[in-house]
């Protein structure tokens, strides 16, 4: 359970984050004209997409008795 959470943790994390990091890199490029990734919104969303998905399926998993 506890592995499959990390691996869980893990690729939503990356994937978050490199998915952010474009985002706000091609805004700031198209809106201001200035080439800058916004990491710490990149970071910030990340973790808490990470924590809050895997967590959603552990407990949906989870069928009360």
């Amino acid at each position: 359970m506890a592995k499959q959470f990390i691996k869980e943790f893990l690729i939503f994390f990356v994937l978050t984050f490199v998915v952010t990091a474009v985002v706000t890199f091609l805004y700031n490029t198209i809106a201001h004209g200035a080439s800058i990734v916004d990491w710490e919104t990149s970071i910030r969303f990340a973790l808490i997409f990470a924590i809050v998905f895997p967590t959603m399926q552990v407990l949906q998993t989870k069928k009360p008795k």
